[in-house]
C-alpha cells in the first residue's frame, strides 16, 4: 500500500506553490501599475511579467477588482503611509499641520514616482479602489483638522482645504517647481501672502 504520510506534505507544498504564484502575479501587477500605469496594464502583460499564462492569472483573481485590491494591499504593506491617528493628539493647529504634512510629504517623496501613474490613471481604476483611495485621503486630511473643524461653514471649508493639502498632487506641484518637502509644508501652513518678503 502507498503510504499516506506524504499526503499532508504534498498538500502543504501545493498550498505554498499557489501562494508563490499569487504573489508573483501581484508583484508583476504592482510593477506595471507603478511604472506604465493601470490604464496601460493588461492581464496579458501581468501574466508575462509573472511568467504565467493569462488563465493562471484568472484562476487566482476573478477580475480586475480582485487584482487591484491585492496589489494595493501588497504595496501599502511594503511601505505604509504615516500613522495619521497620532496627529489629533497634537494640540496646536499650526504645529499639528506642519508635523503631519512633513511626515506625509516625506512619504510622498519616497513613493511619489510610484504613486503618480496610479493617481494619473485614477479614473481607470475599479470603482472600489477609487473609493478606497478617496477615503484614505479624507482620513489623512481630517486628522489634520480634528477638533478644529466645527460643524459650520468655516469647518466645512477648513476640512476641504486639509483634504486638498493631504493629496499627492498638492505635494507634487510645488516640489516640481523647486521647493523642498519642508518648504511645501510651510507653504501649506503659511501661504505666500502671510510670508513677509526678504529684507
Amino acid at each position: 500500500m502507498r503510504s499516506t504520510k506524504s499526503r499532508p506534505y504534498r498538500m502543504h507544498r501545493r498550498a505554498e506553490q499557489v501562494g508563490e504564484t499569487r504573489l508573483r502575479i501581484t508583484e508583476a501587477a504592482v510593477r506595471l501599475h507603478t511604472t506604465v500605469g493601470p490604464s496601460q496594464t493588461s492581464i496579458a502583460a501581468v501574466a508575462e511579467g509573472a511568467g504565467v499564462t493569462r488563465l493562471t492569472v484568472y484562476r487566482h483573481f476573478a477580475d480586475l477588482d480582485a487584482l487591484f485590491i491585492a496589489c494595493r494591499a501588497h504595496w501599502l504593506a511594503l511601505d505604509p503611509p504615516p500613522d495619521a491617528s497620532r496627529w489629533p493628539a497634537i494640540p496646536g493647529f499650526e504645529e499639528r499641520t506642519r508635523l503631519g504634512l512633513t511626515e506625509l510629504y516625506a512619504w510622498y517623496r519616497a513613493r511619489g514616482d510610484e504613486l503618480y501613474p496610479i493617481y494619473r490613471d485614477a479614473t481607470s481604476l475599479p470603482l472600489t479602489t477609487q473609493a478606497a483611495r478617496r477615503e484614505e485621503n479624507r482620513q489623512l486630511g481630517d486628522a489634520l483638522v480634528a477638533g478644529f473643524a466645527a460643524p459650520d461653514d468655516h469647518g466645512r471649508r477648513l476640512t476641504a482645504v486639509a483634504r486638498h493639502l493631504a493629496d499627492l498632487g498638492t505635494w507634487r506641484s510645488p516640489v516640481l517647481h523647486g521647493l523642498s518637502d519642508g518648504e511645501a509644508g510651510d507653504l501649506a501652513v503659511r501661504p505666500p501672502t502671510a510670508v513677509p518678503p526678504a529684507s
